[in-house]
């Protein structure tokens, strides 16, 4: 079937238009509205609850990983057209399905800071349902990180304007680089291989391990089995529990993931797993860096986790993670 929405093809014409350059027209624009994580769709009710729709929320809500609950990678709320008002066009997150034969440019349409800054606008422009599905298919892994490198970038910017300052120092010292850690955040632990920099409330803890050991200089330096083993060897030595011979350490229920990331050109391997206190009930979601330092003759490790019992974690690790994601040689952070 096809649907002719005519303030759709006004939005799609507006999103067109509108340039990704700075203007003294984008610095009037408000600040965005929303909670991190969520995402508005635009579409009618027949495809949000047809293919279109199991496609999004397969792409977009299925489980976020290595959580101790079920969480949604992405809060979805739909809005018809015809409820897409101002109220909801300075939201963070919008996917604007545009669905109409009067569509002369099919395709995916990323923008920035149309309504709102710092916003995030996708929109699939298609002459029929069908269409649409296609490409909400075909151009799903873009889409879904966009979505993550602007919810990324705005925790990053808030890191940067509101940085705890004391903490770059230390670890550059230690490593030749650091994240940006923001204001809460304070140095726990240091010794000569091992750093340790927390921010603890009443029921949350989020935290980072920086630490590193002598390189193999080859494969075997970033086999899943040889971090994990270093993990917990680091972790033994440095972070014991509450009570004799606890402390913390990787949680073999379900076997750490491994992926090789290029990130603004640096490469790193990154590791998710859940951790846990040995001899305890501890326990919970981390994310891990590994890189080679800059002479190549170690291995640089850096992590985040978190311990919220009580509440959600997702938005906490991608908190930790965007942090991580942070990360600058002290060299390319002067340039």
């Amino acid at each position: 079937m096809k649907h002719i929405f005519p303030l759709l093809a006004a939005i799609a014409v507006a999103l067109a238009t509108v340039s990704c350059s700075c203007s003294p027209k984008k610095a009037l624009l408000p600040t965005i509205s929303g909670k991190a994580g969520e995402v508005i769709v635009v579409i009618n009710k027949t495809d949000w609850e047809g293919a279109i729709g199991n496609e999004l929320r397969e792409l977009l809500a299925s489980d976020c990983p290595f959580l101790p609950q079920r969480e949604p990678l992405y809060t979805l709320v739909n809005i018809v057209p015809s409820a897409f008002t101002n109220i909801f066009q300075v939201h963070r997150n919008i996917i604007l399905i545009n669905i109409g034969n009067d569509i002369t440019e099919p395709g995916v349409v990323y923008r920035q800071d149309v309504w709102a800054r710092p916003q995030c606008v996708i929109g699939v422009n298609a002459v029929d349902s069908e269409s649409a599905l296609g490409l909400v298919k075909e151009n799903g892994k873009m889409i879904l990180s966009t979505l993550e490198q602007a919810e990324r970038d705005r925790i990053i910017t808030n890191s940067i304007k509101y940085e705890e300052r004391s903490l770059a120092p230390v670890v550059t010292g230690f490593i030749g680089g650091s994240p940006h850690f923001p204001t809460g955040y304070v140095l726990k632990k240091q010794t000569s291989d091992f750093i340790w920099i927390g921010y603890e409330t009443t029921y949350v803890d989020q935290g980072f391990f920086i630490y590193k050991y002598p390189a193999e200089g080859n494969e075997e330096d970033f086999r899943i089995e040889n971090i994990v083993e270093e993990r917990n060897e680091v972790l033994k030595e440095n972070v014991p529990g509450m009570f004799e011979n606890t402390y913390m350490t990787t949680s073999d229920v379900t076997m750490p993931s491994l992926e090789f990331i290029k990130y603004k050109g640096r490469e790193f391997a990154q590791v998710r797993g859940y951790w846990e206190v040995h001899n305890d009930y501890m326990g919970g979601p981390f994310i891990s860096h590994t890189f080679y330092s800059r002479d190549g003759k170690e291995l640089i490790v850096m992590e985040g986790f978190v311990y919220a019992p009580r509440y959600d974690k997702r938005h906490y690790m991608r908190e930790v993670e965007s942090i991580l994601y942070s990360f600058e040689w002290k060299d390319d952070s002067q340039k």
